[in-house]
C-alpha cells in the first residue's frame, strides 16, 4: 500500500475512532435519538441534491437505513448517554464482526473455522471482563445497549450485501433518509418535545459542530475514503486497519475525557483486539503458511 493510501486509512480510522469522544461533546446538549436523527437528516440533505439514488430496491434501502440509523447509532448514543464510557463503546461495538460472521453462516451456510472460534473466545473473555467490572465505566445497560448496536451494524452489514455492490456513498446517502422517521418518532415518544425544544435552544456552536461532524467527517469522507481503498487494494490488506478504531477511541477519550484506563480495562481491551486481529488477518497468516516452504 503506498504511503499516501495507509495514511488515508489511518486519517478514516482516526475520525471514526475519536467520533466517539465528538458524540459525547454533542450529547452534552443534545438528546442521544434527537442526535441521531440530525445527523441522518444531513447525511440525506442536501447530499441527495448531488448524488442519484443507487439501483437497488427501495426496500433494501429503507431496511439499511432502519437498522444502522434507529438500531446501530440510535442505541450507541443511548449508550454514550451516561451509561457507557466512550472508550469501552469503541471498543465493545467492534463486536460486530462476530454477529456479522455468525448471521452469514446462519443465513448462506458459511463454515466457521476454527481460528474464528478462538478469536470469538478472545473478544467474548474481554466483553466478560468488562462486564465484571461493570462500576468502572459501563453498567450492564450501557454493555446491552452497545452489544444491541453491534448487533444492528452486522444485520445492516448483511442487508448492504445484498445491495449487489452498489456504490457506498450514494447508499449512504439515500438510505438515511429510511433512519429519520423512526428516530424522530422514538425522540418525541421518549424524550419528549420539551427536552428536544430544550436540547435544540441550549445547543452551542460545539454541539452543531459535533453534528456536522457526525454526518461529513464520519460518514461521507469515512464511508466513500474506505470504499475506495476497497477497491485499490485486497480487503485482507485493507480490514486490519479497522483495528486501529478502539485504538484512536480510547486513546481520545483518555486524553480528552480523562477516562480511566486501569490495568482490566487494557487487559480486555487486549482480549478484545486480540480476537479482532485473529479473525481479520488470518487470511493474511493462512496465506503466509501455506507459500512456507514444506521442510
Amino acid at each position: 500500500m503506498p504511503l499516501t493510501h495507509l495514511l488515508l486509512a489511518i486519517a478514516v480510522m482516526a475520525v471514526w475512532g475519536t467520533n466517539f469522544v465528538v458524540i459525547a461533546f454533542a450529547l452534552e446538549h443534545l438528546p442521544p435519538l434527537l442526535l441521531a436523527a440530525l445527523r441522518f437528516t444531513l447525511v440525506f440533505f442536501p447530499m441527495a441534491l448531488f448524488v442519484k439514488r443507487p439501483q437497488v430496491p427501495l426496500s433494501n434501502l429503507a431496511a439499511y437505513g432502519v437498522l444502522i440509523g434507529a438500531g446501530q447509532f440510535g442505541l450507541l448514543f443511548l449508550a454514550l448517554k451516561g451509561h457507557i464510557t466512550p472508550g469501552l463503546a469503541s471498543l465493545l461495538v467492534q463486536s460486530q464482526i462476530f454477529f456479522t460472521i455468525g448471521l452469514s453462516m446462519r443465513t448462506s451456510g458459511e463454515r466457521v473455522g476454527a481460528h474464528q472460534w478462538l478469536a470469538l473466545a478472545l473478544a467474548t473473555s474481554g466483553i466478560v471482563l468488562i462486564f465484571v467490572n461493570n462500576g468502572g465505566g459501563a453498567s450492564p445497560l450501557g454493555i446491552a445497549l452497545v452489544l444491541g448496536a453491534a448487533l444492528c451494524w452486522s444485520l445492516g452489514n448483511i442487508t448492504a450485501r445484498k445491495a449487489g455492490g452498489a456504490p457506498m456513498l450514494p447508499y449512504i446517502v439515500w438510505s438515511s433518509i429510511f433512519a429519520v422517521p423512526p428516530l424522530a418518532l422514538f425522540a418525541f415518544v421518549f424524550e419528549g418535545w420539551p427536552a428536544i425544544e430544550h436540547g435544540l435552544r441550549t445547543a452551542d456552536a460545539a454541539s452543531w459542530v459535533a453534528v456536522l461532524w457526525q454526518s461529513v467527517g464520519n460518514t461521507m469522507f469515512g464511508y466513500t475514503a474506505w470504499q475506495w481503498l476497497l477497491t485499490k487494494h485486497p480487503a485482507a490488506v485493507v480490514t486490519p486497519m479497522a483495528l486501529l478504531v478502539p485504538v484512536f477511541g480510547m486513546s481520545a477519550s483518555a486524553l480528552v475525557l480523562a477516562e480511566p484506563m486501569p490495568p482490566w480495562k487494557l487487559i480486555a481491551a487486549a482480549l478484545v483486539l486480540a480476537g479482532l486481529a485473529l479473525n481479520l488477518m488470518w487470511p493474511l497468516i493462512a496465506g503466509r503458511l501455506r507459500r512456507a516452504p514444506s521442510a
